[in-house]
């Protein structure tokens, strides 16, 4: 594991309102470790003993039921922290993180964090800005979840996707994330069935293609309307 530069420390939000002097002092603590497609960096269960924001990649945050089936929390990337409440309470983390693509993390020890929350008030109000954005996202989606039909929900999940990881590529806008359909349906609250059902329909109809490394949305319009519905 290497050190984070300070350019790097300024691309996360959590760090970016950071003083240049506490950002070398993060820097100095900080350690980045790289993972594989398929690593997981924690499980369910395992003691929280860092803090860990993605630098770079997407991670799958998930629950495993008692019956082994998977439901997916979550899927974070670049700037989001990882498993943050259970190591400012010190539990264990709540759930398990999987690496979804190549991804990065920055570790900081959890001693060595709780030091830096009881030195300087900055670090404090960047904790609370960044789980105060994971909370509003969290009861956005538990919102959609509850209220929204189906279909709104699968449009404005590859909405999201096409807005934070998507290129313009093969004909329309590419997201590079390989999604079961039981992923899809555990992402929006549906069944498999239903996922289904639902991306069979937008293949046919030319909406979005599945191909083996991601999804190409081709009529974004399509889409758009789809979620305000």
């Amino acid at each position: 594991m290497s050190a984070p530069a300070d350019e790097l420390l300024r691309r996360i939000p959590f760090f970016r309102r950071l003083s240049p002097e506490l950002r070398a002092r993060v820097s100095a603590v900080a350690r980045l470790k790289s993972h594989d497609r398929g690593d997981l960096i924690f499980s369910e269960g395992d003691p929280s003993d860092a803090f860990m924001t993605i630098v770079s990649g997407r991670v799958k945050v998930f629950k495993s039921t008692p019956a082994g089936k998977e439901i997916i929390l979550e899927i974070f990337g670049a700037g989001d922290p990882l498993g943050a409440v259970a190591v400012y309470e010190k539990a264990p983390f709540m759930a398990s993180a999987l690496a979804l693509e190549p991804t990065e993390v920055l570790r900081i020890d959890q001693a060595v964090f709780f030091r830096l929350l009881e030195e300087d008030p900055a670090f404090v109000r960047g904790l609370l800005s960044g789980l105060t954005i994971r909370l509003v996202e969290l009861t956005r989606r538990l919102a959609e979840l509850s209220g929204a039909r189906v279909e709104v929900r699968f449009a404005r999940l590859f909405l999201k996707l096409c807005d934070q990881i998507g290129t313009s590529d093969r004909g329309g806008v590419f997201v590079p994330m390989p999604l079961s359909r039981q992923e899809l349906a555990d992402l929006t609250g549906t069944t498999i069935e239903t996922a289904i059902r639902i991306m069979s329909r937008w293949q046919k109809e030319d909406v979005l293609h599945t191909e083996k490394d991601g999804f190409v949305v081709i009529v974004r319009r399509a889409l758009d309307e789809a979620a305000a519905s």
